[in-house]
């Protein structure tokens, strides 16, 4: 089977662009670099194998489909919902964070 491609969706990559912006501020390049390559592997990940997310926020959120992936080393979440093209990231959130309450912030691109 071919991975699918993995599309972020623009508030996915604003997220990750102002989690990379905290980690260089406040802890350095490297920190930052760390980031990106632990995202990079789960975008690869999921491409390959979208069920291996956990479908609990799915449930929470009453959102079919969503799935989540922990980055390694990182306290940050990528929620997709895979479709017949492409995985379709709507956000990367840290866990710490309201997450029902941030995913209702993107809720109007996410009928995009």
């Amino acid at each position: 089977m071919t991975a699918k491609p993995v599309v972020p969706r623009a508030q996915a990559r604003t997220d990750a662009d102002l989690a990379i912006e905290h980690y260089i501020e406040e802890a350095g390049a490297d920190v930052a670099f760390g980031f990106i390559d632990a995202l990079e592997r789960v975008y690869a990940l999921i491409g390959e194998a979208p069920a291996t997310g956990s479908p609990r926020w799915a449930h929470e959120l009453n959102l079919p489909g969503l799935r989540s992936y922990r980055l390694k080393g990182y306290h940050w979440l990528v929620f997709y919902i895979e479709l017949d093209q492409h995985i379709d990231v709507w956000r990367i959130l840290h866990a710490k964070r309201d997450i029902p309450a941030w995913m209702d912030d993107g809720d109007k691109e996410m009928g995009d």
